[in-house]
């Protein structure tokens, strides 16, 4: 058997944390690896001295069966190692030629451009990529992007090619086109290492899957062999239920009611265009649709972080249009925003667990000072409620676990006692452990009759999770659709804008009729 990589007893540390503990791994000429992890398991520390970006604190390296030094990523480059970042490496000003002419080196003549280009649209055509190399960068979607990324690496020459969470805001259209590059990539003699969290990809693109725990090796398993349970197990090191929970209440009537909902984003276009739909109590209303189809904009509306051009937003029968964040609060509409920057707009990441809880409510204190004793004991209520992993209500924000950090949002937000609580991308990067433990919180608020709307990416978890699904395509309304009558396929298409199964009005086409508000009072049909 020959590898196309070995590491012997890699180990790195920063400070006093050990991200990878004398790790051993192979990957295998002509194969897809899927390596696996929990959020801080050193995954992407690992890849990152493949990549060049660090080197290896002890251990040695083998590619091709030689013992190599990558001091770079121009070591890395020359090795032919590729890897495609999970954040993308594109200059956004840039067309997707341009990008790939900066790191190639030598390029001055005309004649030599213009065979630069004819090798580009070859290595295209070769592995199926579609691709305008005159688009500037910034008028990309996802999909594009990443295919440039990928298309980039094989220009350079790289045979062996590292995909960091490649699938994590793609379509099932889009996986399914980036998978049939992979196989086709595997069939050219190309070595494929891919970090995902998403265990149903594991099992359909991978040839063996390597396992990481704490920074240390656990196992590398042949896929065909084992099952997804078998995998969860290997990663968090106890036995953990896959099935998702959707518990189903007792319908209500529309806690918040969206009425042809228009909103611009910071560029001055149409974000969200015309919305119109509902949210009872007691249900989770999922939102679907590509990266950047007016999500973010619809719902920074509603919380009030964003000013509506058109239309109307209805708590319990009482306007909150035009009202501030604070004032949202102040209403009575008692709606959380957890937003998808969680270290940013979410959470002051230099300031300690305390101190987030207390920004909620420190308009509420009387006199100058803010009382910090009560403010420790509900961050204790939050941390011990949640099953927060922190040293102790004072550790910075900044320290803790992805998961601990959604933990802490969500447990300041629903400490408040919402009616109606507003999440986008709760588990985004989050590892498997942590994620089911953001649904069974997100459950117990619903099971209260907390009316929830979940924006997220996974479509297999939307569809387990939320009773009926919204779907977006370039901030115009698809379709509602009812979770147990439709398909991934069939959402993935409205996405894209291939099928819309209501008119601009919001009537209904073949839906569940208490789906969409419809009529000039925005009443349910």
């Amino acid at each position: 058997m020959e590898y196309a990589i070995e590491l012997k007893g890699i180990s790195k540390s920063f400070g006093p944390v050990a991200a990878n503990k004398n790790i051993n791994l192979s990957l295998v000429k002509g194969e897809i690896l899927a390596l696996l992890g929990e959020n801080g398991s050193g995954k992407t520390t690992l890849m990152n001295m493949l990549s060049g970006i660090y080197m290896p604190d002890s251990g040695s390296i083998f590619i091709n069966g030689k013992k190599v030094s990558i001091n770079s990523p121009e070591d890395s480059g020359k090795l032919g190692i590729g890897m495609v970042h999970q954040h993308f490496k594109l200059v956004e000003r840039f067309t997707a030629l341009e990008n790939i002419r900066i790191g190639m080196r030598n390029v001055k003549s005309v004649l030599i451009r213009n065979n630069v280009r004819k090798n580009i649209e070859e290595t295209a055509a070769k592995f199926g990529f579609n691709i305008d190399l005159d688009k500037q960068v910034s008028n990309m979607s996802v999909s594009e992007k990443q295919t440039l990324e990928i298309l980039k690496v094989l220009c350079y020459g790289a045979k062996i090619i590292i995909l960091d969470e490649p699938t994590a805001v793609l379509t099932v259209q889009e996986i399914e086109r980036l998978f049939a590059v992979l196989r086709k990539m595997k069939e050219e003699g190309h070595s494929i290492i891919i970090i995902t969290h998403k265990l149903n990809e594991v099992m359909s693109i991978s040839d063996r899957v390597a396992i990481l725990r704490h920074g240390e090796y656990i196992d590398t398993v042949v896929t065909k062999e084992t099952n997804e349970k078998a995998l969860t197990e290997l990663m968090v090191g106890h036995k953990i239920e896959l099935n998702i929970e959707r518990p189903i209440m007792e319908k209500t009537h529309p806690l918040l009611e969206i009425r042809n909902l228009t909103v611009k984003n910071d560029e001055g276009m149409i974000a969200v265009d015309h919305m119109n739909f509902y949210i009872r109590g007691g249900e989770m209303l999922g939102v679907a649709g590509i990266a950047g189809s007016g999500q973010k904009e619809l719902c920074e509306a509603i919380a009030g972080l964003r000013k509506i051009e058109d239309g109307l937003m209805i708590h319990e029968g009482k306007s909150i249009v035009g009202l501030s964040p604070k004032d949202v609060l102040a209403h009575g509409v008692a709606m959380s925003f957890i937003p998808e920057d969680r270290l940013g707009m979410g959470l002051s990441p230099s300031l300690s667990i305390t101190d987030n809880i207390i920004l909620k409510n420190y308009n509420d204190s009387k006199g100058i000072f803010v009382n910090r004793k009560n403010g420790r004991a509900e961050a204790q209520k939050v941390i011990e409620r949640f099953e927060i992993v922190t040293p102790s209500t004072e550790t910075p924000v900044r320290r803790l676990s992805g998961g601990n950090v959604q933990k802490v949002l969500l447990g300041r937000e629903i400490k408040s006692g919402p009616n109606v609580l507003i999440t986008a991308y709760p588990v985004r990067g989050l590892d498997i452990n942590s994620s089911y433990r953001i649904y069974d919180i997100l459950n117990e608020q619903k099971k209260k009759g907390v009316g929830i709307l979940f924006v997220g990416e996974d479509l297999d978890v939307m569809l387990a999770l939320c009773d009926k699904i919204l779907v977006m395509c370039h901030g115009a309304l698809q379709g509602v659709v009812n979770s147990d009558n439709t398909t991934k396929e069939e959402i993935g298409l409205m996405m894209t804008g291939s099928l819309n199964i209501v008119d601009r009005y919001g009537k209904t086409a073949g839906i569940a009729k208490d789906s969409v508000i419809t009529d000039e009072e925005g009443k349910a049909e």
